[in-house]
């Protein structure tokens, strides 16, 4: 028996179903209600914003948003990435009081079961065709961090180094030491960001 197709969704008719505050995606027209995050990736979504944020606002480079706030990305599209930034010289034609009109400059996605396949599949894929100029994706399930750069023609792979040091483009002079994210306990935040800070 032929399954029936699911109804596709508008950006403001998903801005009218989801409640203020539910984690969700809208993606090629399909809505994805995201589950209670467990506590290593809430543990992660903090640490994260923590050090991006925290340096992005020392360095007047730009603002950061969380993971309830979307970015509309076509008639269809309006993910809402764990974390977002959109660089200084973009905040005021991007960002606006409900949503982002555009795409950040950089996402991150922290990896849980239900949005595994989203995240390395149509996500990436979204993202990568919208013009985000870097992705980063923390997955929470396998303990591995992984990071793309916009080039030609697409994402290519961005370097670790060989203690595990990632810097980044976007975000001109941060770096971070990747084993943070998956220590346990996870290092003092403050400690990681006056680190990132001090070079």
């Amino acid at each position: 028996m032929l399954q029936p197709q699911p109804r596709l969704y508008t950006v403001d008719e998903f801005y009218e179903l989801i409640e203020d505050g539910q984690k969700a995606d809208l993606i090629d027209g399909v809505i994805h209600v995201a589950s209670p995050d467990t506590l290593l990736a809430d543990q992660l979504n903090g640490f994260l914003y923590f050090l991006v944020g925290g340096f992005a606002e020392g360095r007047d480079l730009g603002k950061v948003t969380l993971s309830r706030f979307a970015y509309r990305l076509g008639e269809r599209n309006a993910p809402e990435p764990d974390l977002g930034f959109v660089a200084q010289s973009r905040v005021d034609s991007v960002l606006t009081e409900r949503e982002g009109l555009g795409p950040p400059d950089l996402v991150v996605e922290v990896v849980a079961r239900d949005s595994k396949s989203r995240d390395y599949g149509r996500k990436k894929k979204l993202y990568e065709e919208t013009g985000v100029r870097e992705y980063w994706i923390v997955d929470s399930l396998v303990k591995r961090a992984q990071f793309w750069r916009l080039g030609q023609p697409g994402y290519e792979a961005m370097t670790v180094d060989e203690v595990g040091i990632f810097r980044s483009d976007v975000l001109p002079g941060f770096w971070m030491d990747v084993n943070w994210l998956f220590q346990k306990p996870m290092p003092n935040r403050l400690d990681c960001l006056r680190r990132i800070l001090s070079r």
